[in-house]
């Protein structure tokens, strides 16, 4: 496709699941948004600051649709990444309303330290749930009762989905619960697997779903009760006292302020939107081009002898090391070649080092600007070092 065009000739880059390239109609409406309303939101009158503010609000309306959620029911806030609001949330939750927090074993260090940080800081019970070979959790094994449950639902190392989701939330709400979604490696090539669903909390990357470097936070607004304020700040106020203030979120209309303390990424949120815009309109022979790419790479990697394949089936994100030589020295290899590649455990050391015990790895992560010329040329080159 033509929206990726600044690659340069022989370029193949393959780290989308750290941050997808951005296609051009992205990279316009950001420079639209400098170039011709850089404003603030919610705190001007002028023209520029009306037409940003009609921008943001389009886009929370294009990530509730996205996600298949009712405006009713969720509440869309903009912050930094994944991680920061997945800290956001658990640093504000009331531990009385709480009898543990649970993660699991695949998990990125987003959820997995910030879940060991609330633990330390409530004195709650921390436990870590195994994750089944095809990334779903057995239930019944484990009580829920008014645990803070928080889990991917798309590993970063192999894809791997949370097939059960839908079960985990219906059982955990059941025994008041509240379960908070990791859905960064979800959202750009495998959004199904969440959508229309309603956990607690969902929480994604912009710059993995071919928009600019932000963070969204999209939240149950009956989450409000179980909040404390500890992190405020400008924008989150209609009014202040010497000792007190009035928080513009305890309004439906402003609800999103309650974790968009101080100035916003105005010009990244309309980038967003404009990502959706161009996602939705993708035709489908580009998503046939993602999976045949994949299939394509899988298969050459899975047929090696020498390669060793942590997935269990093809997925655009898969990660593999050469025995006998070093994955960062490989790394750098095909870096020589053009070839951009991830090396090392990639924020998942528990599970990658300590439960399976592997050496450091390498991750290639596919996206929507790959060409199956690119794919050649991986083979090609990968082919030569094991030779």
């Amino acid at each position: 496709m033509n929206d990726f065009g600044y690659l340069g000739e022989g370029e193949v880059y393959l780290d989308a699941a750290c941050q997808s390239l951005r296609p051009q109609p992205v990279i316009d409406a950001l420079n639209n948004y400098y170039i011709n309303h850089n404003s603030c939101g919610e705190r001007v009158k002028y023209k520029w600051g009306r037409i940003t503010d009609e921008k943001v609000e389009e886009t929370r309306e294009k990530v509730l649709k996205f996600l298949k959620l009712k405006p009713k029911k969720y509440t869309v806030s903009f912050t930094l990444n994944t991680t920061y609001g997945i800290n956001l949330i658990l640093s504000q939750l009331k531990a009385s309303e709480f009898n543990k927090v649970m993660t699991s074993d695949i998990e990125h260090n987003s959820p997995f330290l910030a879940t060991m940080a609330f633990a330390d800081r409530t004195k709650l019970p921390r436990e870590v749930m195994e994750r089944s070979d095809d990334g779903s959790i057995n239930t019944k094994d484990y009580d829920f009762t008014r645990a803070v449950v928080v889990v991917n639902c798309a590993s970063n190392f192999d894809g791997r989905k949370l097939l059960n989701i839908s079960e985990l939330i219906k059982t955990v709400h059941k025994v008041d619960g509240i379960v908070i979604i990791d859905a960064a490696q979800a959202m750009a090539h495998s959004v199904d697997i969440i959508r229309g669903l309603e956990p607690d909390v969902i929480c994604f990357s912009a710059h993995k779903l071919y928009a600019p470097s932000l963070g969204v936070i999209v939240w149950r607004d009956e989450l409000m009760e179980k909040l404390d304020y500890g992190f405020v700040g400008g924008g989150m106020v209609d009014d202040v006292t010497e000792k007190n203030f009035i928080a513009s979120a305890e309004g439906k209309e402003h609800r999103y302020t309650r974790f968009e303390s101080g100035l916003q990424a105005w010009g990244e949120i309309v980038g967003l939107g404009a990502a959706l815009d161009w996602l939705e309109k993708l035709p489908k022979k580009d998503w046939e081009n993602l999976w045949q790419n994949t299939n394509n790479l899988y298969d050459f990697l899975k047929s090696s002898p020498k390669i060793h394949l942590v997935n269990r089936e093809p997925n655009p994100t898969m990660t593999f090391y050469v025995g006998g030589i070093d994955s960062h020295l490989l790394g750098e290899a095909l870096s020589r070649e053009n070839i951009m590649a991830r090396t090392g455990y990639f924020c998942a050391h528990y599970y990658l080092d300590h439960v399976l015990g592997l050496p450091p790895l390498v991750r290639f992560s596919l996206g929507l600007h790959n060409k199956p010329a690119d794919i050649d040329k991986v083979k090609k080159i990968l082919g030569k070092i094991l030779n």
